[in-house]
């Protein structure tokens, strides 16, 4: 299977960082005065980037997708110097690879002597990389949660994040939902929020990275966007000990971007099992007919299930394929 992935001509690079803004996964930054693909994993390939470079030195170029190797990606890096190796690693750790980020400093660890920069340093800058401040530059209190959007620019709500769901319901304590007519319910009657059980974000199919670390080995759920809606255990019962994307073969264009991202997932994140949920509706068939394209296509083979869900709420029908 091959990927669309972005070359840089540095010969003709000049610096102008028109580029850096529109590349939605943050993977493009300037870096000495030339701009560099910090990040093969998070480039996405769509070329957004291409057409704000006024010197026409972006290029998209096919290559043979292989499953991400994060030792190779440092072999290459360290040839581009400390600042590329240190705003890679940074990368990593925006976008939550803890695996990934880990493997990269045994490596600087492993090959320090043989290096031309300090290893530690860049170890020691990217640990506290994303770290709160008492004050920040501008004199804001910091963000408590202590993450940062990656500084390389881009679109922050397709930042790439993990995380543990919830576990229990939790209790909104002193908040009373109004009543009909704005009259308040009975007090001590607390407003109870159900637990997620989102794992990873971004969920919706154009913006996942299906290199992103959350999918490897995971059983995989693509669901409708109305599915969640009409479902109401959707969380509870489906979702559990899932990766997540999301897609509406109505409404959304660009299928054959669907189809190579899926095709990846099954080749490269060693998904252990593909649940497919579909409204009754037939537009939301062709979620389920891109899903089986994407297995024809694939070199690996995934147990494929699919689950039928009716306008009310009600499952209508379920079965592995």
């Amino acid at each position: 299977m091959k990927r669309e992935i972005v070359r840089i001509d540095e010969e003709k690079c000049d610096g102008c960082g028109n580029c850096i803004p529109n590349c939605h996964e943050g993977a493009l930054q300037i870096i000495d005065d030339k701009a560099v693909l910090i990040s093969d994993l998070m480039c996405d390939g769509l070329g957004a980037c291409i057409g704000h470079c006024p010197q026409d030195a972006l290029k998209i170029e096919e290559r043979e997708a292989e499953p991400y190797d994060e030792i190779a990606v440092m072999k290459e890096m360290i040839q581009k110097g400390k600042n590329v190796v240190t705003a890679h690693m940074k990368h990593l750790k925006d976008h939550q690879e803890h695996a990934f980020l880990k493997q990269g400093v045994q490596f600087l660890l492993e090959n320090k002597e043989k290096l031309d920069f300090n290893a530690v340093e860049i170890i020691q800058e990217v640990h506290q990389h994303g770290k709160p401040r008492n004050i920040s530059h501008q004199g804001h209190a910091p963000d408590p949660s202590g993450l940062q959007m990656h500084s390389g620019g881009g679109c922050p709500g397709s930042r790439e994040m993990s995380f543990n769901p919830g576990g229990a319901a939790i209790q909104s304590a002193g908040v009373q939902p109004g009543g009909p007519a704005g009259q308040a319910e009975p007090a001590g009657e607390a407003l109870t929020q159900q637990p997620s059980a989102l794992r990873q974000w971004p969920v919706q199919l154009h913006l996942i990275n299906p290199g992103a670390g959350y999918f490897q080995g995971s059983d995989l759920l693509v669901s409708a966007d109305c599915v969640a809606y009409a479902l109401g255990n959707f969380h509870s019962k489906h979702l559990q000990n899932k990766s997540l994307v999301i897609a509406c073969p109505k409404l959304d264009s660009n299928m054959e971007v669907y189809e190579q991202k899926l095709t990846a997932l099954i080749d490269h994140a060693g998904l252990n099992t593909i649940t497919v949920m579909i409204m009754e509706v037939p537009c939301c068939g062709g979620l389920m007919q891109l899903v089986q394209s994407a297995t024809s296509k694939a070199q690996r083979k995934v147990p494929v299930k699919t689950v039928q869900v009716g306008i009310q709420g009600q499952i209508l029908a379920e079965e592995w394929i």
